[in-house]
This record gives C-alpha cells, structure tokens and sequence, in this order.
C-alpha cells in the first residue's frame, strides 16, 4: 500500500514547493511542531519532491519516483525511526539489527499506511546513527540525490557512556555530501543538543484544522465515522490527525475516565490517589492519552462558558487546563501515567 495524501497545510506546501523550486531548500532541516500533525508525512512529501523524476519541485505523483516514494521502496529514501536498543555487544552486528528492526518498521507502514506513535522505551541509539553515517556516504542510486529522514528526533540517544552518537550526527549534519538532503522531525526543538539545532533550519509545522481532519477520516477510513462519533473524533484532535487515529473507539471510555478523575479529584486526596494507583502503569499508555484529551476537551468548553461570567474562575480554567496538556506531553515520553495522573490530580485539586 502506498502513504495516505497529504491533508490541510496548504500555505506549508506552496512555500516548500517554492524552495524545492528555486534550489533553495536547505540541506538539513527540522521539522518541529506537536505530535501528530504529520511532520513526517510532510518530510516524505519534501522526499518526494526532490526525486520526482520531473525535477525538485512539487511531487508530480505520476512518475517512477514517485509512486516508489509513496511505495516506500525507493533506494534513494532512507527513514530513520525509532527503535528498540539492540542486544549484540558487538558494534557491527548492533548497525546489523537496526538495519533489520528499521525494515520491519518500513514494512509495517507499507502494510499499514496509518501508523502511529512509536513505543514508549524506542529510541534512535548510536547504532542507528552509524547505519545513517553509511546511509550518508552512499551514491544516489536512482538519481541525483537522496534523502534521509531522521523521525522522532528528540528520542536520539545522545550519550551512550560518551557523547559519539552526537559528534556522529553532528559531523554528518555539518559536512553534507552535496547530492544528500536531512530532514529532522521533532515536537520540540529545544528537545534536541543546541549544537545539533544550530546546524538545522527550522520549519514549524502547525495542526491542519478542523476541515482537514473531518476530511481525513471521512476518506480515509473504512467504516468512516458519521455523525456525533465523527465530529468527537475532530474535536478531540485539535488539527492533528495524528490524535484523531488515537481517539477511535476511544470516545467513550475516554470520557468515563475523565469523570473518574474530576470525580475523585473532587473527593480529596485519599480519593483521587486511589485513582493514580488504579491506572494501569504502561499498557494503558493509548488509553491514558486519549483521557486526557477528553479531559482537555471539557476543560476548554468550561473556559469558553466563563470567559465573561467569572474572570477567576476562567483563570483556574486555564491553569488546569495548562496542566493537562503538561502531563499530556510528558505521556507521550517515558513518564509512569500513575504517577503523572497523580500529579495532575494534586494541581486539579489545588486549582477546584
């Protein structure tokens, strides 16, 4: 199966085609912006751009190139995804097992276009920057050039009893072959080495709006969701079709969970940790975000009702609000959701 269109982000996509255009787009960039508003999508797109065929531009999608690109078997498209930390002690076989985790990983999305997050322990190790350092010295096989895409840049592991894996990374960043291009992505930039930053151009890359995502599930999936169910869906994703994935057939669970908190946060401390203790420490992790954005969702619907009724209560709006999307983010790493629920409960309470 070929990687679904790319939906919404139109001013983004005439300004890269425009530097695709030109010949100005840079050789090392990053893409920053909130988790699934397609950074990486938009990445291939720009790969898709400077193999088509037809020359650097907007991707005809007509052509060998591209279809390959979309395909993901293109030699000249190199993707670069997190992955688990190999076993093998040995260096050479550590570059091998990541050569082979990140073809499965290329497999699965071949297989499955729509595909999420990585796992929560995944990472970009050292071995992963070597098999790029190798990726980097190879020729264009098919054309003039080639691209590689680094995804989830902020899980590189940049000390592994020494700072190799970022000297690796910083060479190849400072010293690009000319036939080479790099894309980062990242949700934060700050995530990365300031050493590393310095050497990327920055595109930020913002949701794609509420249309964009109603069009998105109406397309694409199969049933697509009519009705109420669709329009919770776009709501819960806030411009990020990314989230709206994560929400289906999360609704109304998600919901009851939010109760479940507000309710315990509303009956004190012994309450409210007894909730943090029944939350499931990291299989739950999907279903622990999916109740924070319904959280957040409630949280915005109050905001707007007070806004002219109760300037302070539409200030602890605001902060709860802000706390929620702080442990949300922090989710989305490596933080144990009990304890993260048991922190946002201890700031929803001190802001009731």
């Amino acid at each position: 199966m070929s990687l679904r269109p790319v939906y919404g982000h139109e001013p983004l996509l005439s300004r890269l085609e425009g530097a695709l255009t030109s010949g100005r787009f840079p050789q090392a960039t990053l893409f920053v912006g909130p988790a699934g508003v397609g950074k990486q999508r938009l990445a291939v797109w720009v790969a898709q751009g400077l193999l088509c065929d037809r020359g650097p531009g907007a991707p005809c999608g007509a052509c060998d190139s591209c279809r390959r690109v979309l395909g993901l078997n293109h030699p000249d498209l190199h993707w670069f995804v997190p992955v688990v930390r190999p076993k093998t002690g040995d260096q050479d076989k550590q570059v091998d097992e990541v050569e082979a985790l990140l073809a499965e990983a290329m497999a699965a999305r071949r297989a499955d276009p729509l595909y999420g997050p990585p796992e929560p322990m995944a990472s970009h190790p050292l071995a992963s920057i070597r098999l790029l350092q190798r990726r980097v010295n190879l020729r264009p096989f098919a054309g003039a050039r080639k691209v590689l895409i680094l995804g989830n840049a902020e899980r590189l592991v940049v000390q592994e009893a020494s700072q190799e894996a970022a000297n690796a990374l910083l060479k190849v960043l400072e010293e690009p072959p000319d036939d080479t291009f790099m894309i980062l992505t990242a949700r934060e930039a700050r995530a990365l080495l300031p050493t590393i930053r310095s050497r990327l151009v920055p595109v930020r890359i913002g949701g794609v709006g509420d249309e964009a995502v109603r069009r998105f599930l109406q397309t694409e999936l199969d049933p697509a969701p009519r009705g109420a169910a669709l329009e919770q869906r776009v709501l819960l994703a806030q411009g990020s079709i990314g989230r709206a994935l994560a929400a289906g057939g999360q609704g109304d669970s998600a919901e009851k969970a939010a109760q479940r908190l507000l309710d315990a946060v509303g009956g004190g401390p012994s309450r409210w940790a007894a909730a943090a203790l029944a939350q499931a420490p990291w299989a739950a992790r999907g279903d622990f975000t999916a109740s924070l954005d319904a959280l957040a969702l409630r949280l915005r619907d109050g905001a707007a009702k007070e806004a002219l009724a109760s300037p302070e209560r539409l200030r602890r709006r605001l902060a709860a609000l802000q706390a929620v999307e702080r442990i949300r983010t922090e989710a989305q790493g490596n933080a144990n959701p009990q304890l993260a629920l048991a922190v946002l409960a201890s700031d929803l309470e001190n802001l009731a």
